[in-house]
């Protein structure tokens, strides 16, 4: 029993020392025997529970034992031998319980923090995608800006160009109404001449038939 318990001792510290200390793929070979133990939670149960009897039965025997002996005065050689064995028991099997919650605990949090690693690289993945997108909207968004200024420069180069042909079209129709006005005064003067040339055929011919009416 006491051989048993020592084997089992060791190999519990190994465990938690290849738990606590990465060496090669060992940790994660470890790592997964543990999984597939898990997996069988009820037999594990029933051996801690197992063990846990027979470490009460132990301090019970420990218990009767000492009893024993205050009653007496004095323990047997055959009693102190027992009291030796079970107390022996007791503690590797103490040891041997408190290894394997250890290890359970050991297990529990590595594999959390498996999970976190691997949310914290998908996060950084995540957040490497969004400085790469936000590079990108930033870029594209001092190029809108920039053809904006071009587009405003434009703009301003056409409404300076509007501006100024609306400038001569305004010179041109004030040199057309000018012209029209120039035009009206010339027809209104060559109206004028022809109304006085029509009076003057007129008084030719007046004076031609009074001529005319001198000769008869």
């Amino acid at each position: 029993m006491i051989q048993l318990l020592f084997m089992v001792l060791c190999l519990e510290g190994m465990v938690a020392f290849l738990l606590m200390v990465k060496i090669g793929p060992l940790r994660e070979l470890v790592m997964k025997c543990l999984d597939q133990v898990k997996m069988r939670k009820g037999t594990v149960l029933t051996i801690a529970g197992t063990i846990a009897a027979i470490l009460f039965s132990n301090f019970i025997s420990i218990i009767k034992i000492q009893n024993k002996g205050a009653k007496l005065g004095t323990m047997t050689p055959m009693d102190q031998v027992l009291w030796r064995t079970n107390l022996l028991e007791a503690t590797l099997m103490g040891f041997s319980l408190f290894l394997g919650f250890l290890i359970d605990r050991m297990h529990h949090y590595l594999r959390k923090l498996i999970v976190l690693r691997n949310s914290a690289g998908s996060s950084k993945k995540e957040f490497e995608r969004l400085e790469k997108e936000k590079l990108q909207f930033k870029e594209k968004a001092d190029k809108a800006a920039e053809e904006m200024k071009q587009s405003q420069k434009e703009i301003s180069s056409l409404t300076e160009s509007l501006k100024k042909v609306k400038l001569q079209m305004e010179e041109k129709d004030k040199r057309v109404e000018t012209a029209e006005a120039h035009v009206a005064a010339l027809q209104k003067q060559a109206a004028d001449l022809l109304l006085e040339y029509d009076r003057l055929l007129e008084d030719n011919q007046n004076l031609q038939n009074q001529a005319h009416g001198y000769r008869s």
